[in-house]
Order: structure tokens, then C-alpha cells, then sequence
């Protein structure tokens, strides 16, 4: 390259060395007889000294330059640089390229409208805190890649046009040109042709992929997103949760610097339902959640009387809230479907609020010993039924936490979610379907009876949650034909289902199967959580926004009539 250095690597060690520097003009400060440029690049800003024999008329922001000089020491040194204590005494400028003015300013920190930064997205991504979260991205691919690769794991990539099938998240739908009125989906996960590596033999496989979901979208999902993807031949879920906790642990030791050394802990589906009131929990603060229907069982307080199949669920935070809070989290209670917070505070011995104003002196006594109550503390609570009221204080807890700037990105509290539900019930579709997917090996004490007693079926299903995200999941695969039967026959799948969705995979396992598990990672999620992003938006470099448009590109967008005959398709 003709460049010498970078923009970020010249100190002082380089003093009366002669180097030629190029990069973006992030600031031209002209003054007099002696002016400055901060010429910039991905590495890093170095200041430019410039006297008046050198013109600097045609110089302005974003401009391109190429700059040849001298390093000398800077007499006012900026120690929160890494070139703070020197300047280049510049001999020559070349211009390379002009920049028009920029729709908002090439720095941190700035307020310009997200679908603004996304129509520009190349210059959003000259922005340093944009070039670090991708830098941050390339690390953890490296070092993801790095550890199987260690490990004896095989890179495999798998198809990206394949076959669309009733379980999971709706397709994206391909349609083929060669074989008329038919159509290829985009894959959700390389799940069907990770097992058949299993079964070829491949015996440890994984794989960094792209996935496709048609789902609504939210700060951690995105229409198009990456993975890992593992494998493991012989293992049961303990192997592959041991190889993903050594992996994790490793990532985030290499980019933030934290060493977790404790096992990741263990807990059941049920449990994080009870204490958390979601499968995600965080655990980077307390407000564990009570369920009080014993300590009000005589109560004279109309919200928590005739309670039929309701649940009176609750948490209790050590301080004070105030009115403002305690409105922003009743807007929390009513978006869960649960349209009214009840709250008691306790403040020198008082107990004061809309529950606490109306408390026996046994209630407030037994409240005390159920939350340990020592100091100034606000009791907040829900009544519905169970799962509704678990999910309104589950969110209202994580509220709280961030109310009280409790959520440090710095910390890094792991969990793994274990004992799932082997299925979940449909509304929509008025009957049980697979909680992870049909090909999810029953927990062994539900393997007599998961298909008949499908409410109480567990899995030997598996997530790992970081900071209040789920970050990955996985699971024992069937390998045996008759569970596997049994599978469909409790989703409701009949033979010709199987046979048009399933056929060719279930037929792999008549040739000798080994027992596998495996699990996948979402590394989009882990990236916005190593970085501290708001949203997942900010570790992709070209995403869509929150109506899944790319306001770059305008895609999707409108097609030729000519495009469409030659797919046989007609709009409605």
C-alpha cells in the first residue's frame, strides 16, 4: 500500500520520521498562520498541522485527502487519543475525493432519525462507535471459528434454497422459475440437514449461517440474521451445553475481558417462570416474583377478593418509587394485559399506597417476612390468571430494573434454561404443537407417556440466556422411529403430512442413526449485548428497519410485469 501508517498508530516513538497518511477530513480548525485537519480512518484520528503556504480552500469535512510530513510532538498533548502526543507537520496534500455535505455529522452520539442513518447507512458506518460494534462482530466470528475448528469441528455449509415445512416461524417464500407453481423457502436454521450430517458420519459439524424468518419484528429480531450452528454425534444435552459454556465463556472473555469461572447455573423452565415470569431472565438484579394468595386468603382488599383461578403475583424493590415510575410501570402492567398495578410502600413503619393504605397489621406483618423487609421498599402487585400475571410482572420487573439504572452492560450473568415443555398449546390452531420442533427427544420421565399427557410433557430441550436474553437453545434429537411416530401422531401430523414434509428426512434414519444433540447461537443477539446496543439494528451492517424495509435500497419493493410472468405469478 502506498500508505505508510494508519490513523491510529504513530506516537511519539515515531518522532522526524517521514510518513504519508491517508484518510477522511474529520475537522479542519483554520487558524491564521497555522491550521489543523483531523484526518481519520477506521484505526483511529491523527491531528494535521498545516502552515500558511499550504492552502486549505478546497478543504472540508469528509473530503479524502492524502497527506505527506513529519511526525513531531505535539506541544498540547491529548491523552484520551492514541496519537494524542504527536501531530504531523505536513509537507504535501493530495485531494483524492470531494464530499458533499453529509446528511448529519460523521461522529458519536448523534440524534439523526434511524431511518435518516439507514438510507446513508455507508456513512453511518464511518462513525467510530459503528466501525467498533463491526469490529467487535469480526472478533467473535474469529474466535467462535477459532474454538471448533480447535475442537475438530467440521465447517459444512448447508442449502440456502429448500423445502418448506409446517413447524417453526412462517417461510420466506422463493419461487421457481424451471419448475412452475412451485416454491423454495429460505431456511429458518439448517436444522434437517445439520442431523443428516450426523447420520453421514460428519460427527462434529458446525457452521456461522444465515437465517430467514417472516416474523414481526423487535429490538433483537431481524428478518435475516446470523447463527451459529453446532452439532455433535455421541453427546447427549450435557455434552453439547459443556461445549457451548466453554465457548461462550471464551467470547466473552476475549472481547470484554471477563472471566466467568463458575459453571454457568442450571435452571428449570418452571422455576424461571415462577421467579421471573419469562424463560429470559435476568439476573443481573433480584425483585424475584411471590405468589401471595396465602397471605391474602382472608383479605378485606377488593382487588385481591374472589380471586376464582386468579393469582395474586408480586415483587418488592428496596426504594422508594415515585408517581412518575409507578405510572410508567402501570403502562408496562397494561400492555401485558393486566390493567391494574396495585402498590404498597413501606417508609419508617407506614405503609402507605393503593394496597398499602388498606393492609390488616397481619398482612403487613407476613409481608415483611415473605420480602425480608429491612429498609424503605415499594411492594408491587398483579391479580390474573397465572401466566398472564407471570408475564405482566416479569415485565414490569425488568422495568424497574432499568427505572433504577440497574442493567450495567458491563456485567455478564449467564443462565441455562433446562426441563421445557415438550409442547406448547395453539390458540390459533386449537390443539398442541412442538414447543422447539417435532424432532426434540421427550425427557426421560415423560417418554411413557409425553403423547398422552402432552400439559406435562417435558423436553430435553436447552437455552442459554445472557442478560435477559435468550441467546441460543438446542436439544436431544430423536433417533428412534417409534418416538418419532409417536411425535407426529401428538402434533397431529397424519402419514401424508409426514410423507410430503418429512419423508426424506425420517427415511435417513432407517440407515443407522447415532444418537446427537446440538444447538445454535444467535450472534446478532450476543454482538448487541458484548457491544451494549440499544437494539440488534446496530451490530448488522446493512439492516432492515422496524417495518423489515431496507430504506437504503427500498427493498422489497415492486417487480416487472415481465419478472412475474416469467414465474407464472399474478398479483391479486
Amino acid at each position: 500500500m502506498k500508505r505508510t501508517h494508519t490513523c491510529g498508530e504513530l506516537t511519539l516513538k515515531n518522532v522526524n520520521e517521514n510518513v504519508l497518511l491517508q484518510g477522511w477530513v474529520t475537522k479542519v480548525r483554520k487558524m491564521g498562520a497555522m491550521n489543523f485537519i483531523d484526518l481519520r480512518d477506521r484505526y483511529g484520528i491523527t491531528q494535521l498541522v498545516i502552515d500558511e503556504s499550504i492552502s486549505l480552500e478546497n478543504v472540508k469535512s469528509e473530503y479524502v485527502l492524502e497527506v505527506e510530513g513529519k511526525v513531531i510532538e505535539r506541544k498540547s498533548k491529548n491523552q484520551e487519543l492514541k496519537t494524542g502526543e504527536i501531530e504531523i507537520k505536513v509537507e504535501k496534500i493530495t485531494l483524492i475525493n470531494k464530499s458533499e455535505l453529509t446528511p448529519f455529522e460523521i461522529k458519536d452520539g448523534i440524534e439523526s432519525q434511524e431511518d435518516t442513518r439507514l438510507t446513508y447507512r455507508y456513512l453511518d458506518l464511518r462513525r467510530p462507535e459503528m466501525q467498533k460494534n463491526l469490529l467487535v462482530r469480526s472478533k467473535m466470528n474469529h474466535v467462535v471459528r477459532n474454538f471448533f475448528v480447535e475442537q475438530e469441528f467440521l465447517e459444512i455449509e448447508t442449502p440456502i434454497f429448500g423445502k418448506s415445512t409446517p413447524e417453526g416461524a412462517r417461510d420466506f417464500l422463493v419461487p421457481s422459475r424451471l419448475n412452475t407453481g412451485k416454491f423454495y423457502a429460505l431456511p429458518q436454521s439448517p436444522q434437517l440437514y445439520k442431523q443428516l450430517f450426523m447420520i453421514s458420519g460428519l460427527d462434529r459439524y458446525f457452521q456461522i449461517v444465515k437465517c430467514f424468518r417472516d416474523e414481526d419484528l423487535r429490538i433483537d429480531r431481524q428478518p435475516e440474521f446470523t447463527q451459529l450452528d453446532m452439532e455433535m454425534s455421541f453427546a447427549d444435552a450435557n455434552d453439547v451445553m459443556d461445549t457451548i459454556e466453554s465457548l461462550v465463556k471464551k467470547v466473552i472473555l476475549e472481547i470484554k475481558g471477563i472471566e466467568i469461572k463458575e459453571p454457568i447455573q442450571k435452571i428449570s423452565w418452571h422455576e424461571s417462570m415462577e421467579k421471573y415470569g419469562n424463560d429470559k431472565p435476568d439476573l443481573r438484579f433480584g425483585f424475584e416474583i411471590h405468589t401471595l394468595n396465602e397471605i391474602f386468603n382472608k383479605t378485606e382488599i377488593p382487588l385481591f377478593s374472589n380471586l376464582e383461578n386468579k393469582s395474586i403475583r408480586a415483587i418488592c424493590v428496596d426504594s422508594l418509587l415515585n408517581k412518575k415510575e409507578l405510572e410508567d410501570l402501570t403502562e408496562v402492567s397494561k400492555q401485558n394485559s393486566v390493567s391494574i398495578l396495585g402498590f404498597a410502600k413501606f417508609d419508617s413503619n407506614e405503609w402507605t399506597g393503593s394496597i398499602g393504605s388498606k393492609l390488616s397489621d397481619d398482612e403487613k406483618s407476613k409481608l415483611m417476612k415473605e420480602f425480608d423487609i429491612k429498609t424503605s421498599s415499594t411492594i408491587l402487585f398483579v391479580v390474573e390468571e397465572y401466566s398472564k400475571a407471570s408475564q405482566a410482572m416479569g415485565a414490569i420487573r425488568n422495568r424497574v430494573a432499568k427505572l433504577l439504572n440497574l442493567l450495567d452492560p458491563e456485567v455478564m450473568k449467564l443462565a441455562w434454561i433446562v426441563d421445557f415443555p415438550l409442547f406448547e398449546f395453539s390458540e390459533e390452531e386449537n390443539r398442541y404443537v412442538a414447543a422447539h420442533h417435532p424432532f426434540t427427544m421427550p425427557a426421560d420421565e415423560s417418554i411413557n407417556n409425553f403423547d398422552s399427557n402432552k400439559k406435562e410433557a417435558l423436553a430435553k430441550a436447552y437455552d442459554i440466556v445472557l442478560n435477559g436474553f435468550e441467546i441460543g437453545g438446542g436439544s436431544q434429537r430423536i433417533t428412534d422411529s417409534t418416538i418419532q411416530k409417536r411425535m407426529f401422531d401428538a402434533i397431529g401430523l397424519n402419514e401424508e403430512q409426514i410423507e410430503s414434509n418429512f419423508g426424506w428426512f425420517v427415511n435417513a434414519y432407517k440407515y443407522g442413526a447415532p444418537y446427537h444433540a446440538g444447538c445454535a447461537l444467535g450472534l446478532d443477539r450476543i454482538c448487541m449485548l458484548l457491544t451494549g446496543s440499544e437494539n440488534i439494528r446496530e451490530v448488522i451492517a446493512f439492516p432492515k428497519n422496524s417495518s423489515g424495509v431496507d430504506p437504503m435500497t427500498n427493498a422489497p419493493d415492486l417487480v416487472t410485469n415481465q419478472q412475474l410472468d416469467e414465474l407464472n405469478i399474478k398479483l391479486k
